[in-house]
């Protein structure tokens, strides 16, 4: 399995814990808005680091870190995940996956097999825009939607998180995103940043102002009571 790059320390992915993050490269979307725009076409291989060389790093950090986040692109496109995990797991360190939610079965596989601690998933836009925001076209939304659903029907710690950017998210498009979630666990509204690494090119799209997305939160709450920005 090819890791594409590690952050030795963050304090923020993973609640309630101190964790390290892998890049796992390869992506089945190409939102516009994506600032892994090297992970997901795969191409630089610059900061990649061996699975011998991160488990030799893991090694060193117990006391220090007590879990692992796993990012992507998407992660569950990589065949050996599993495997990998289950490693992870085996020193004593809990994961959290980070997904798209469009292979519900491998995600599934993963919780049942007791891999995974807690869950991300990046929920991209009401239904009606999702093909224009994660750049495919005739996005299949069931696998999305069973992902959803196993996760609001489970008993794992889980997360959804959108991306809020000016072009591809009006407020009445966030208002239909909450009702398709009703009753989330948690729901974390990111604003868009711009930067050079941006899968479109910088300067293209826009955040909205923070008092904007604040203004927001009172209609969503009628649906996802626990809605909160997050990095705004």
């Amino acid at each position: 399995m090819r890791i594409a790059g590690l952050q030795k320390l963050t304090l923020l992915d993973f609640p309630g814990r101190t964790a390290a993050t892998v890049f796992l490269p390869g992506c089945n979307f190409r939102c516009p808005f994506c600032h892994n725009a090297e992970l997901v076409v795969g191409g630089d291989t610059s900061d990649d680091v061996s699975v011998d060389e991160f488990f030799a790093f893991l090694d060193k950090r117990h006391g220090l870190l007590d879990g692992v986040c796993i990012t992507g692109g998407e992660p569950l496109l990589q065949p050996d995940l599993a495997d990998f995990c289950a490693r992870i797991k085996q020193k004593g360190f809990a994961v959290k996956l980070d997904t798209n939610g469009s292979f519900p079965d491998r995600l599934r596989e993963m919780v049942e097999a007791e891999l995974v601690d807690y869950v991300a998933m990046d929920i991209k836009n009401a239904r009606e825009r999702y093909g224009e925001t994660t750049g495919v076209t005739g996005i299949d939304l069931a696998s999305v939607q069973d992902s959803i659903d196993f996760l609001r029907g489970g008993h794992l710690p889980y997360e959804f998180r959108t991306t809020v950017v000016r072009e591809l998210h009006a407020p009445s498009d966030l208002v239909a995103l909450a009702r398709w979630i009703e009753g989330a666990a948690a729901w974390y509204l990111q604003s868009f940043v711009d930067a050079d690494s941006v899968l479109t090119g910088p300067g293209m799209l826009h955040a909205y102002e923070p008092a904007e997305l604040e203004a927001l939160l009172p209609k969503l709450h009628q649906y996802v009571p626990r809605a909160q920005l997050r990095g705004v």
